[in-house]
């Protein structure tokens, strides 16, 4: 396993986040107006967050954060980026919410953390950066209380099998080493000029759900959707708005799952 994905991965982050700042794809002007970054699908597992404590595992720099604050949540915010962080923090003075960003490696979390929450969420792009899932879990099931909910909408391990035209299998559903690439541009912007290195790892369904089970969890759902709620890939029609599916499969593939568990 490659020993420094943790330093690699946090430049690659970096220089996204000046991009990403910048895009249509996060409309940093109408969130900062109010619009909710939240999607359907975690919004009607999350149900009514007011007076809540949510430990938002991965943020970015926290639109979804601030919008679950901004919904009466107390939100603590994770995220490996410095520079995510900080600009979170600058949006959590701009949005006037009362967000507490953390900026450490997920697996460092104990060290920077000693809370349990009623909720822990992550969501969309998050957990491939992850190399040992049973180790993430350990982190969801120790900053739960009992009875808390473990809530995760993320973009389903069979889409990551594919090249990037989803044109052909490239890598294994299954998880057994790093995947090194090197990508130029980012999903807000396939054209930006911006290069970056970056380690990911697959984790299968099966991996995920048995992780949380041996951690203590009780799965209450478990969900497929076959469309993605953002348009961060390529080959894809919006078919309704703010569902995107990739052309060639249309609804024959899943392209989401979410996961509602309850630690025990």
């Amino acid at each position: 396993m490659t020993t420094n994905y943790i330093s690699i991965n946090r430049d690659s982050w970096n220089k996204r986040t000046a991009v990403h700042v910048e895009s249509e794809f996060y409309d940093i002007p109408n969130f900062l107006k109010g619009k909710n970054s939240l999607n359907s699908i975690e919004l009607d597992l999350l149900g009514d967050v007011t007076g809540k404590k949510i430990l938002h595992l991965q943020c970015h720099f926290g639109q979804d954060s601030i919008s679950l604050a901004r919904l009466g949540a107390k939100v603590t915010a994770v995220d490996l980026s410095d520079a995510a962080i900080d600009y979170g923090r600058t949006l959590n003075e701009q949005t006037k919410t009362d967000v507490t960003f953390i900026c450490c490696d997920v697996y460092d979390l104990p060290n920077h953390l000693d809370e349990e929450f009623d909720i822990v969420f992550t969501s969309y792009g998050t957990i491939g950066w992850l190399p040992d899932i049973n180790q993430w879990a350990d982190i969801v099931a120790k900053c739960l209380k009992p009875g808390g909910e473990f809530i995760i909408a993320e973009f389903h391990p069979f889409i990551w099998m594919y090249d990037n035209d989803f044109k052909n299998i490239q890598f294994r559903y299954f998880n057994d080493a790093p995947i090194e690439e090197t990508e130029s541009g980012t999903y807000t912007n396939p054209d930006a000029e911006l290069t970056q290195d970056y380690v990911s790892w697959n984790h299968g369904l099966g991996e995920v759900v048995n992780s949380l089970i041996t951690k203590g969890l009780t799965i209450q759902s478990l969900q497929e959707f076959d469309y993605s709620p953002y348009n961060c890939f390529s080959n894809t029609v919006e078919f309704e708005p703010n569902k995107y599916r990739i052309k060639q499969w249309d609804n024959k593939v899943p392209m989401v799952y979410a996961i509602k568990a309850i630690k025990n």
